[in-house]
């Protein structure tokens, strides 16, 4: 006689003795009946993404559409769930993104409705600059606390000659000076002109302090005085987590040469 098909094996048990395709199909329902909660949201058919999406963004647990994700084509998010997704799962079958999730939820409110964030903008625009969402970038820009700061401050910063270089330079020296030491105090000079840079040899030569690790700002053109160019100074290095201060230098006056108030001593405080 004709020898039966073979049964399906399972833990050592014959479950049926069936066809080959009924064989994959009883696999792929065991398989999906395995998988955690999540997984299976995420999970339809091969080379397919569930309507309904579970997302795990370094820690921080979401759940949302694929439509939302998509919705601006453009976006790191689209181009991550376009298509077969290029993401791993985590241990529950959540596709993960290895970036902190503490601003997810707002941008993820943005996609949903367009409702931006009221606090915290500034970490959510770098999110939104990370996942390219042209939208909520320019909206966010456009509130006050972005608008001040990115068409304001940094446009004036723009105007002042090696700002950035500067402020690691002033963090370089400091850091090097802080061995078993409670500060590092660092010459500063101001030039808020070109007439004042004018009178830059003869001030350096009159200061008795070490004269090679002065840091010298300016000149610019621009409105800002040079009091709003030292807050600029205290405000980008404490946004580093460091704490300073700034005060002027006094010179010693003398009857045989003239004075200048373009030095300031900026002091890192370690502990």
């Amino acid at each position: 006689g004709r020898d039966e098909p073979a049964g399906l094996q399972i833990s050592g048990q014959t479950v049926c003795g069936c066809s080959s395709s009924k064989k994959n199909t009883l696999l792929l329902l065991i398989l999906f009946l395995s998988l955690s909660g999540a997984a299976r949201a995420n999970w339809t058919s091969p080379g397919q993404l569930s309507p309904v999406v579970q997302l795990n963004v370094g820690g921080h647990l979401f759940s949302t559409s694929l439509n939302t994700l998509r919705k601006h084509p453009d976006s790191r998010l689209a181009e991550l769930f376009g298509g077969h997704p290029k993401l791993r799962p985590d241990a529950q079958g959540r596709y993960f993104i290895d970036r902190d999730g503490s601003h997810f939820g707002a941008v993820l409110g943005f996609l949903r409705s367009e409702q931006l964030p009221t606090e915290n903008i500034q970490e959510v625009h770098r999110e939104a600059v990370y996942y390219n969402i042209k939208p909520l970038i320019k909206r966010l820009e456009e509130t006050p606390q972005l608008f001040g700061e990115l068409v304001g401050r940094q446009q004036f910063l723009s105007r002042v000659p090696h700002y950035k270089e500067n402020i690691e330079v002033l963090i370089r020296i400091a850091r090097a000076e802080a061995i078993a030491a409670r500060h590092s105090t660092i010459m500063i000079c101001v030039l808020r002109t070109e007439e004042d840079l004018g009178f830059y040899d003869n001030a350096i030569n009159s200061l008795e302090a070490d004269k090679e690790s002065v840091v010298t700002f300016g000149p610019w053109k621009a409105v800002p005085s040079v009091k709003d160019l030292l807050d600029c100074v205290k405000m980008d290095i404490e946004s580093q987590g460091y704490k300073v201060s700034i005060q002027p230098h006094v010179m010693e006056k003398s009857f045989l040469s003239r004075s200048y108030d373009f030095f300031y001593k900026l002091t890192f405080t370690w502990w």
